[in-house]
């Protein structure tokens, strides 16, 4: 949905107003859902600035496309979940994939389609408007399924998206997930820091989260990797997971990046180096899960 809450979360990559919670396993009703659409409607226009695609978030998103290239055939078939305006699966039409690109989203849907024929590669790319709850009308097979900067965190059930997700992807098949972490050093210090306590805990609910964006609300879910894998896990094996901007600032605090750059380029090399090994691997403002179909 919106391609980056992301928080993504693509998460959002703006401070978050305004949080309510509501109640753990009490599912998202159409009007929540209908909320998250709106709210990535009002920033479609310019989401490919600083909003959606800064410094910090291109940073990530480079590492999800090396992923899917070596986790994914050359040429295959790769269904995008949350396309936003469509950067990533230009990135794929380019090389040669074949992407269906969906959106909660129709105002990002629009953007993909338009991104696509600007580039001249609108038939290597399908947009469709189409959220995660709504896999079930797709009826296609797939070489690879990604989704990046958090759509995934606003999947009302989870545990259905694993089900489609099974049904579309080709035995052996490859998902590979950014998905918005519960645990953000950064995010939990920078705001303690400044006596912000509600709001450094915020990832900690475990039901669904009111964040606001734009004057809207996104209804999100965090999930430690664990967590996240629970719900595939019937389908799917864990092939790998690793963090995204646990050394590094998240993208809200690309200000802060940009006034102190060379030291935060070697903090990047810090989460390259180390972001995969175990316990460091669980925290983050992103992670990135790799899971293979059985």
């Amino acid at each position: 949905m919106g391609g980056q809450l992301k928080l993504k979360t693509e998460e959002a990559p703006v401070p978050i107003q305004n949080v309510r919670r509501q109640q753990q396993g009490v599912p998202l009703d159409e009007a929540q859902l209908l909320d998250t659409q709106r709210a990535f409607d009002s920033v479609a226009a310019d989401y490919d600035g600083p909003r959606g695609n800064n410094e910090l978030i291109q940073r990530m998103r480079l590492t999800l496309w090396e992923t899917v290239r070596s986790e994914v055939p050359a040429g295959g078939h790769l269904l995008d979940l949350g396309c936003g305006t469509g950067i990533d699966a230009l990135e794929f039409a380019q090389r040669g994939f074949q992407v269906v690109a969906t959106d909660w989203s129709p105002q990002m849907v629009e953007r993909t389609q338009a991104r696509a024929a600007a580039a001249g590669v609108q038939a290597r790319v399908t947009a469709r408007h189409l959220g995660v709850q709504q896999l079930d009308q797709l009826d296609a097979r797939f070489d690879g399924i990604y989704s990046n900067f958090g759509p995934l965190n606003c999947a009302p059930d989870l545990g259905a998206v694993a089900v489609e997700c099974a049904r579309l992807l080709k035995p052996g098949g490859k998902l590979v997930f950014s998905v918005i972490g519960r645990i953000c050093p950064w995010e939990v210090g920078h705001y303690a820091l400044r006596g912000r306590l509600k709001r450094a805990g915020v990832r900690a609910a475990r039901g669904a989260t009111a964040v606001g964006m734009n004057r809207h609300t996104i209804w999100t879910y965090y999930y430690l990797p664990r967590e996240f894998y629970r719900a595939f896990s019937d389908h799917f094996s864990l092939e790998s997971y690793r963090a995204l901007s646990l050394f590094m600032p998240p993208p809200y605090l690309v200000d802060y990046y940009r006034r102190r750059r060379d030291w935060c380029e070697r903090l990047g090399r810090l989460d390259d180096r180390f972001g995969a090994l175990p316990l460091l691997r669980d925290m983050g403002d992103h992670f990135l899960i790799v899971m293979r179909r059985r």
